[in-house]
């Protein structure tokens, strides 16, 4: 619940944030409250096993086709080995998703340092999607602590930072990702 429900505001409030419609946004947090139904069968492309789950279910609650279309769209076009974005809903699902990177996902219980993922996410103690519209820029920003590294991030994150950028590019923005103030990635020019 608690990735879920990040994934949920934060998709809404990127495209609150860009002007997008009360509705699109609403979708958007629809769809970042079940884009990890797919889970449920299997971690292996649970994407695509979540958007075809989720389109009966959708159609069963009375939700408009075309609404239908964009949550399952999104949804089946998450995660990086094999999505696209190809929606604004989908854009927002994916930097949504990708930026809950912090140590509030690891389990101290069974935290392991030998772990990349363990280690990486519990180095992160801050984060944040920050949305300058008016610069058109989408940036996530994050606070790492000596645990892990830049480099440890970027072997587990650099596919779905890459994604992000797309997503960024998709909604008429550049994407930014700023490590303990440095902006690590290319800045294009608008």
């Amino acid at each position: 619940p608690r990735h879920v429900g990040f994934v949920s505001v934060t998709a809404r409030a990127i495209l609150e944030r860009l002007s997008y419609h009360e509705r699109m946004c609403e979708l958007a947090a629809i769809a970042g409250w079940v884009h990890d139904v797919g889970n449920t069968i299997n971690r292996t492309n649970h994407g695509i096993t979540g958007g075809a789950m989720l389109f009966q279910l959708l159609q069963e609650l009375g939700m408009p086709i075309e609404e239908v279309m964009i949550i399952v769209g999104a949804v089946g076009n998450h995660e990086e080995q094999n999505g696209k974005v190809v929606s604004a809903v989908s854009a927002a699902l994916i930097i949504a998703d990708k930026s809950d990177a912090h140590r509030t996902r690891v389990r101290r219980s069974v935290y392991n340092p030998d772990d990349i993922h363990d280690r990486v996410n519990y180095a992160i103690g801050e984060n944040a999607v920050e949305v300058d519209a008016q610069k058109r820029v989408i940036r996530f920003a994050l606070t790492m602590d000596e645990t892990s590294s830049v480099m440890d991030f970027m072997q587990i994150y650099l596919s779905r930072m890459q994604m992000c950028e797309d997503a960024a590019n998709f909604l008429g923005c550049r994407f930014e990702l700023v490590v303990n103030g440095v902006n690590i990635n290319r800045v294009k020019k608008s």
